[in-house]
């Protein structure tokens, strides 16, 4: 008995042995296929979103952080700006400046986003849609807007708008100031306004008549911020 009790378990363990490095040659083996560890502090685990839902105008696309930073060459830097000035020009230097700090900066991506700011703002104005403007605004310029929008709502007036469109929006000047990129626009566009008083009565404007409209707009940004946006700190009309 005792016997066929120790030949049984000599013939188990023979048994569990082989199939423990069985399993472990399968188990173990390294393909080159398998995923790293799960890394709860790295970005590139974490689930990319749509910018667009937050309902925020970028001024202009923010480039991903992780762009070659050899992309942004000098070369590269007069490419994404030439669109802006005529090159060797003061202004051309001024924007390959900023270009240079800023990789993501690009004239016609900036122009198109100042263009849909510029009609993002002027409308939200109308409408008295503060929170739009706190987003697109300097706080000095906001300051300035709030009041002016109280004071129409006190007296129950409403302004209406629609924009007819956008004729022209060229960059009249720039400039880089410490980590600062600043950029001066010029908007050409066409409008009608009409503000009614608390009895509907017109008190300004024309309900029919289209009028053209200059602006000289400036905005600007902080390199170092994470925000893509830029904020406008200074308005201009020209008669």
């Amino acid at each position: 008995m005792n016997g066929i009790f120790d030949i049984s378990s000599v013939i188990f363990l023979v048994l569990a042995v082989v199939v423990f490095f069985r399993l472990r040659s399968v188990l173990g083996r390294r393909t080159g296929n398998e995923r790293p560890p799960f890394d709860p502090y790295s970005q590139s685990e974490i689930p990319k979103t749509n910018a667009g839902e937050d309902n925020v105008i970028t001024l202009p696309g923010h480039a991903p952080e992780h762009e070659d930073a050899a992309s942004n060459t000098e070369a590269a830097a007069e490419e994404r700006v030439k669109a802006g000035a005529p090159a060797g020009s003061e202004l051309s230097a001024a924007l390959v400046a900023i270009a240079n700090s800023d990789a993501s900066f690009n004239v016609e991506e900036f122009l198109a986003g100042a263009t849909a700011a510029y009609e993002a703002i002027v409308t939200a104005y109308a409408e008295g849609e503060r929170g739009t403007l706190k987003q697109l605004l300097s706080r000095e310029v906001y300051d300035g807007f709030v009041p002016a929008i109280g004071e129409r709502e006190s007296r129950g007036e409403v302004m209406e708008f629609k924009f007819v469109g956008i004729d022209k929006a060229e960059i009249k000047e720039a400039a880089l100031k410490g980590g600062t990129e600043q950029v001066t626009v010029r908007f050409q566009s066409k409008l009608i306004s009409t503000t009614y008083d608390d009895s509907g009565n017109v008190i300004d404007g024309d309900p029919v008549h289209v009028s053209d409209v200059t602006d000289i707009w400036t905005f600007v940004r902080d390199i170092s911020s994470r925000d893509p946006n830029w904020k406008l700190v200074a308005t201009e009309s020209v008669e």
